[in-house]
């Protein structure tokens, strides 16, 4: 059945995904795990529930399993997203996404790729390193230059792969 159109009236998608975000952060707290994205995917029967989790010495796929089970049950009783569904649990590989602030200050110095919704200094891609946070804005050192970029302009970033 899936996710009904329907249902985004009466709850947006958005509203959904918070939810979900709150309900994955307290059962990954529990395991061990940080929850680093959910997203839901597709519709009808092909309605997927993909949530990310990481943890600093890197996700097994016990820690997955574990996650799922435990998640799983608390959406069971729950039940936030109406019909059927698959739930997903991976980790987010190496070139993890950066959804808050606090992702941006834990991986301070790290190789960056930041993609704006509005132009700053007359572009919307920026690839980099992280080099702090002043307030709710991103420094990030371009070619020795170093950029200001809001955390609310940014549409999506993620770590870069250093080789």
């Amino acid at each position: 059945m899936g996710v009904p159109a329907l249902f985004f009236d009466i709850m947006p998608k958005k509203e959904l995904i918070n939810k979900l975000m709150l309900l994955a952060e307290s059962v990954a707290e529990d395991n061990g795990v940080e929850a680093v994205d959910v997203e839901l995917l597709g519709s009808g029967r092909r309605t997927i529930l993909r949530v990310t989790i990481d943890k600093e010495s890197g996700v097994s796929l016990k820690d997955c399993q574990s996650f799922s089970r435990d998640f799983e049950s608390l959406l069971d009783v729950e039940d936030p997203i109406p019909g059927n569904y698959t739930l997903e649990v991976t980790s987010p590989g190496i070139d993890r996404p950066l959804k808050k602030i606090e992702d941006f200050v834990k991986y301070n110095g790290k190789k960056v790729r930041i993609v704006c919704r509005d132009k700053i200094e007359n572009q919307s891609f920026f690839q980099g390193y992280i080099r702090g946070i002043e307030g709710q804005d991103i420094l990030v050192e371009i070619n020795g230059k170093t950029v200001t970029i809001p955390f609310e302009s940014i549409k999506k970033a993620s770590l870069e792969i250093e080789f």
